[in-house]
């Protein structure tokens, strides 16, 4: 049971994220300081940073709590799924799932918003190609482990893996381009992507194009 300290630290925590997000989103990450998130909130410098190790941990603490979430979900699929059909099915659970976790910390539409920021700031754009570079290994050495094979000497799991999150990158620049930023959308064209993969892959171009 969470005492009332645990609620206290996440109340200021939210608060600290809430702050830090809205000044993100409307003038922008690389023009927010510090100093301006923790006088939103009405507390000290120190303060912010017994939360965050830096302005990009705040900027990327939901996106973190989502990723985690999906990486659950993969988990517990069941194994007789084929690896991709795993993931698919996966990721549209977390979205279909993710929404009540999120709005426990920062309004969903502030989340979604702050996409925004991070395709448009080259710093934040990094750290995040990044992390979905160690992402994607942790989600190989899953399927790896659910397939009983050894991810380091059979490349199918890394294969399987690097298509689903090239598919995922595409989606997530194609809703950022769009005027839906709702999670309904992002669901929708996840779904549609994914879909289209194995025509893509497989299919001939050309002839498809012809007919």
């Amino acid at each position: 049971m969470e005492t009332l300290r645990e609620r206290k630290k996440a109340r200021t925590r939210d608060a600290l994220l809430h702050a830090a997000l809205e000044l993100f989103t409307t003038k922008g990450y690389e023009q927010t300081t510090v100093d301006e998130i923790t006088e939103a909130v009405d507390v000290s410098q120190r303060t912010f940073f017994r939360y965050f190790a830096s302005k990009e941990e705040a900027a990327f603490f939901v996106p973190r709590l989502t990723e985690t979430h999906f990486v659950e979900a993969v988990r517990a699929r069941p194994p007789h799924e084929a690896p991709l059909e795993a993931l698919r099915r996966a990721v549209l659970e977390s979205w279909d799932t993710i929404n009540e976790a999120i709005q426990q910390v920062v309004p969903l539409d502030l989340h979604m918003r702050t996409y925004r920021v991070i395709e448009s700031t080259p710093a934040l754009l990094a750290a995040h190609l990044r992390r979905s570079q160690e992402l994607e290994e942790e989600l190989a050495r899953i399927v790896a482990e659910r397939e009983g094979l050894d991810v380091d000497t059979d490349p199918r799991p890394r294969l399987v893996v690097a298509v689903f999150g090239g598919v995922m990158r595409v989606v997530e620049r194609m809703w950022i381009a769009g005027d839906d930023l709702s999670i309904e959308a992002m669901r929708e064209l996840t779904a549609d992507y994914l879909d289209g993969v194995g025509p893509a892959l497989a299919g001939n171009w050309r002839t498809s194009h012809t007919k």
